[in-house]
C-alpha cells in the first residue's frame, strides 16, 4: 500500500456498494434510510478512482440490499457494484437494472401536480435518455432529471 491510500476496514457482513457517482453517496443514504439505523456504516466521499476519476463508497455491517433496491440503485449510481459480504467474503454481486418504474419513493417536482393534495402513492415511469435517467409522473405527465427528484 503507499502512502496516498488510506485503509479502510473491512466489514464482516453486510453490504458494499462501491463505484458510486462523486456527490451521490449522500443521496443513496438518505434513498435507503440507512442513516436511521442503528449499524456500523461506513462512507467515503469523492475518494480517487481510475474509471471515474472520482468516486463514493458505502459499506453497511449487517444489512443486506435486496435486488429490488439494488435496482433503486441504479437510479441514482447505473455503475455502481453492489457486493454482499460473509465472514468478510463476497459472496454475491448484484447486477444493477434500471427499473420501468418507481412507486412511493419520490414526490413529484411540480408543485401543481395533484398528487400533492390527493392522497395518492406518486408513481413515475424510469428511462434512460442519452444516458440520463428521466422520470416522468404518472399523475401530471411531466419528465424530470434524477438531480431534481427528492427523496
Amino acid at each position: 500500500m503507499n502512502k496516498s491510500q488510506l485503509q479502510v476496514e473491512a466489514i464482516h457482513n453486510g453490504t458494499v456498494i462501491d463505484h458510486i457517482p462523486a456527490g451521490q453517496g449522500i443521496k443513496i443514504l438518505q434513498l435507503f434510510g440507512l442513516v436511521q439505523t442503528q449499524e456500523k456504516i461506513t462512507v467515503g466521499l469523492n475518494l480517487p478512482s481510475k474509471a471515474l476519476g472520482a468516486k463514493d463508497i458505502i459499506k453497511v455491517e449487517n444489512t443486506r440490499l435486496s435486488a429490488t433496491q439494488a435496482n433503486q440503485l441504479a437510479l441514482f449510481a447505473p455503475q455502481a457494484t453492489v457486493n454482499l459480504i460473509e465472514d468478510f467474503e463476497v459472496v454475491e454481486k448484484l447486477q444493477l437494472h434500471l427499473p420501468e418504474k418507481v412507486e412511493g419513493v419520490f414526490s413529484c417536482p411540480n408543485s401543481n401536480c395533484i398528487s400533492h393534495n390527493e392522497p395518492v402513492t406518486s408513481k413515475f415511469r424510469v428511462r434512460a435518455v442519452d444516458g440520463q435517467v428521466r422520470f416522468r409522473c404518472r399523475y401530471c405527465e411531466k419528465s424530470f432529471h434524477r438531480d431534481m427528484m427528492a427523496v
